[in-house]
């Protein structure tokens, strides 16, 4: 299996009030944690933007512009799988621009699984990060409206659902998410030897 990395960093941000993957979290771009995550991984990455990329992006990872933004995250996930046909992909690996506390551990563990498979959210809910095969890119394609693929991995016979460490799936929606992830980060980092 060789999927391609998709990161959906096209919202609008509503609830936040600003360029949200702008922000500086833990010393990085609040978008950059996921990038460096998928850029470690050595998959070929893709971030999908809005009008345009955040300005650090640079030369670091290629990315779209998704021109139906506006009309959800369906579509993100949409041109998502269009790249990845168009790039000769057999799966696609979905993380989110806004998601900081993803690991290069838990992309390993998708990739382990060498099937469809996500992270289990609260209420046994599937969720990104997760790993679709190319059999369920029609039905990923087909998506409308401001819904990721949860629903559709739930319909998914036999999805393989991985557990997540704590706080690892935690989204930036507001600028208090972004407070409270900066300060949890600060506290995953390892302090000077001998402290």
């Amino acid at each position: 299996m060789t999927p391609l990395v998709a990161i959906l960093g096209a919202g609008r941000a509503q609830r936040f009030g600003a360029d949200k993957l702008n922000q500086p979290c833990c010393g990085k771009p609040l978008g950059q944690w996921p990038l460096d995550v998928a850029l470690a991984s050595g998959l070929d990455t893709v971030w999908i933007t809005g009008d345009r990329p955040p300005p650090w992006l640079g030369t670091q990872c290629r990315w779209v512009a998704n021109p139906q933004a506006g009309a959800g995250l369906s579509t993100s996930v949409s041109l998502a799988v269009e790249l990845a046909v168009c790039a000769g992909h057999d799966a696609v690996l979905i993380l989110l621009a806004d998601m900081p506390r993803v690991t290069g551990a838990m992309v390993s563990a998708l990739l382990d699984t060498a099937t469809t498979s996500a992270f289990r959210h609260p209420g046994d809910r599937p969720g990104v990060p997760a790993l679709i095969e190319q059999r369920h890119f029609p039905a990923m394609a087909a998506l409308s409206g401001d819904r990721g693929a949860g629903a559709l991995l739930a319909s998914i016979p036999g999805l393989v659902l991985l557990d997540a460490p704590q706080g690892a799936l935690f989204d930036v929606d507001t600028p208090a998410a972004l407070a409270a992830a900066s300060s949890a980060m600060a506290c995953d980092q390892p302090g000077p030897s001998g402290i």
